[in-house]
């Protein structure tokens, strides 16, 4: 009788969670757990075997750490990333030159409570920032030096990589700053700040980004108001080119992932938290797709890559946050949208 008890009230916790009216679709594969709070996962693709890939995934707490995941959930304590923190959001990027002669893969994650961003290298996860580097730090108020969302973009034009990092609380106008990330002749790194941009509603707050390498756009979740679009390199402006799906979320718009196709073709995967689905949209034209119930709890972050890396990922791989301390792996193929 005690059993069946507990398994109604965890079966009404799950509901009221995720309250989508949407059949709900099953991970191929659920993590080992953390050990505080998950919250946004970044996908390494191994060049030379994509079987071998990495899920990166932050765990959330002054305690924390960068997890990494095998393609089967399980974590990989020599890859992984202890005693930060918060780390709140993480990305990749790939070919980052050091020098003239090497390139690298890095992973950049928020450090929140340092008020600064880290940079490693991936796969053999060695610090390339000296300790961190600080963001926001010409701001007087220290709640306006909170580093949460991040992402890295590679430019098209001429190869530079910039981080675009967001805030727990900020202006406005010019709640992103944009740093590029540059080597010296020594091959010691820095993050210079290029620009601030970006508006923001103050209803919330804004966390998850996403780069569009390809098309060269970035979006951002302002989250009790829209998905705003801009241009992701510096050079192009400031404007805002769109505000657009606030219609279609419950209330906090949060993780976004690019699924990125030949010719432009491909898929905004966004998490509507509260209702704990997924709303697509168009990557040409923005226009709202559908939804879909991946049976996750109040997610966070998510990220995608559109390329098979096994039996298991044979048409790309969606990973999304859970709100039980782990994250969940999907074939993209059970989103609907090859």
């Amino acid at each position: 009788m005690k059993n069946i008890f507990l398994f109604l009230l965890a079966l009404m916790a799950m509901q009221s969670c995720n309250t989508s009216q949407l059949p709900a679709v099953a991970p191929n594969v659920i993590t080992e757990k953390t050990v505080n709070d998950t919250d946004d996962p970044a996908i390494w693709v191994n060049p030379m075997d994509a079987s071998k890939s990495i899920v990166f995934g932050t765990d959330k707490e002054t305690n924390g750490a960068i997890y990494a995941f095998d393609l089967n959930g399980k974590i990989l304590e020599e890859k992984s990333i202890s005693d930060i923190r918060r780390p709140n959001n993480v990305d990749i990027a790939y070919g980052f030159a050091i020098n003239d002669t090497t390139k690298v893969d890095i992973l950049m994650f928020t450090e929140r409570e340092k008020s600064q961003v880290r940079l490693f290298s991936v796969p053999d996860m060695k610090p390339l920032d000296n300790g961190g580097f600080p963001v926001f730090a010409d701001e007087k108020n220290p709640e306006m030096r909170l580093p949460m969302g991040v992402s890295l973009y590679k430019s098209s034009k001429d190869q530079s990589i910039y981080a675009i990092v967001g805030r727990k609380t900020g202006p406005t106008q010019g709640y992103l700053y944009q740093y590029k990330i540059v080597a010296n002749d020594k091959g010691q790194v820095n993050a210079e700040l290029v620009r601030k941009f970006g508006k923001f509603s103050g209803k919330k707050e804004i966390e998850a980004i996403a780069v569009d390498h390809e098309l060269g756009f970035v979006y951002y979740s302002d989250e009790q108001h829209c998905i705003r679009k801009y241009y992701a390199e510096p050079s192009m402006g400031d404007v805002e080119l769109s505000c657009f799906g606030g219609e279609n979320f419950k209330s906090d718009i949060e993780g976004i992932a690019i699924a990125q196709y030949p010719n432009g073709e491909g898929y905004i995967i966004v998490s509507d938290q509260q209702r704990g689905q997924f709303n697509i949209y168009s990557r040409k034209t923005n226009a709202f797709v559908r939804a879909v119930n991946l049976s996750t709890l109040e997610t966070d972050g998510c990220e995608v890559v559109t390329v098979p890396l096994n039996d298991t990922f044979k048409s790309g791989l969606f990973v999304a946050m859970n709100d039980e301390k782990n994250f969940y792996f999907y074939d993209l193929e059970k989103l609907g949208i090859e």
